[in-house]
């Protein structure tokens, strides 16, 4: 069963140059204890994909289409109903714990106000549970972060108080927007586990955002690859992996460090640079930067088809074959 479902999802911007179409026609779901990888180079429409979901658009920014979760449409319901939701059911780990946390309130204040607002506790046991949390995501002293301020917190420690406030009230979803970002490799490790516990202690459903292949590879079931706003592949990580089939897809591995690759010379590249949202090119939108692009790719653009091994694919040569 579904946690959420996301059907026909288009994102646009209003500005001052036009309008851009940052997510076009996105249709995908994720169960219940499973982790969703979501890829793709910047600007091709992770990020906005999920804050729409979640209501928190730029105020110049309009989000169409169905996004179900369990039986409430985000995308028709009122501020009321989706704070109901946010921070309760629905959960984001940001990217940047620094501007995510208020900077003023001590990070005990941010955490018991979750529990006091969503699960009517009084501020003893309030802080009785947040406290426990910190522990369990494994901040030492607990109880003195908790009256610290988050500006005298590591930036490791600051994304733990992040995934503690997402893991207070039992989430049924997780949304973790490049969860990893700027941390050494070790903090790195260390906060992808305390995502991997929680999908598996609460079977919590998690949609991992990242760009970077090799969390994908340790953490998520399946991974969706996106590229100008649309997805192009969807699919078993294993299968993704092991057995691209878009060529963008095939080129963000090859772009990928190997420690088994014994290779010397240049890392290979995508050449060229992703498109103007505002101007995309006509057909598939990867065809400028594409090794095998046909006449065919130039005018028509591919749709998101099923492939035999049951990924989805959006390519007119691989779905030929």
């Amino acid at each position: 069963m579904s946690v959420l479902d996301i059907k026909n999802l288009t994102v646009r911007f209003a500005t001052a140059d036009g309008e851009v179409a940052a997510v076009s026609d996105v249709s995908l779901s994720v169960g219940k204890g499973e982790c969703l990888g979501i890829v793709g180079e910047s600007g091709s429409g992770k990020s906005q994909t999920f804050l729409a979901v979640l209501g928190l658009l730029a105020p110049n920014g309009r989000a169409t289409g169905e996004v179900m979760f369990g039986n409430t449409n985000l995308l028709a319901a009122d501020e009321k109903t989706l704070n109901g939701l946010r921070g309760d059911k629905l959960t984001m780990v940001f990217q940047d714990p620094m501007t995510s946390l208020t900077p003023h309130m001590r990070v005990g204040r941010q955490l018991t106000e979750v529990l006091i607002r969503h699960r009517n506790v009084n501020a003893a046991a309030a802080r009785d549970q947040a406290i426990a949390m910190l522990r369990r995501v494994q901040i030492p002293e607990a109880e003195r972060r908790f009256d610290m301020y988050p500006f005298e917190l590591s930036g490791g420690l600051r994304q733990r108080v992040m995934i503690a406030m997402a893991m207070l009230c039992g989430p049924k979803l997780i949304i973790a927007d490049e969860p990893t970002t700027a941390l050494d490799v070790t903090v790195q490790a260390q906060i992808l586990d305390l995502i991997r516990r929680a999908k598996d202690e609460l079977n919590t459903a998690v949609i991992l955002i990242t760009h970077d292949l090799g969390v994908v590879a340790g953490l998520a079931d399946r991974v969706g690859v996106m590229y100008a706003g649309r997805l192009v592949e969807l699919g078993d990580v294993r299968q993704i992996f092991n057995a691209p089939r878009h060529p963008y897809t095939k080129g963000l591995l090859a772009c990928t460090p190997r420690l088994d690759d014994t290779t010397v010379g240049t890392m290979p590249t995508i050449p060229g640079q992703p498109p103007n949202l505002q101007r995309l090119p006509t057909g598939c939108a990867y065809h400028p930067r594409c090794p095998a692009v046909m006449e065919l790719c130039r005018v028509e653009r591919p749709p998101l088809l099923a492939t035999p091994t049951g990924s989805l694919n959006a390519c007119f040569l691989e779905n030929a074959s």
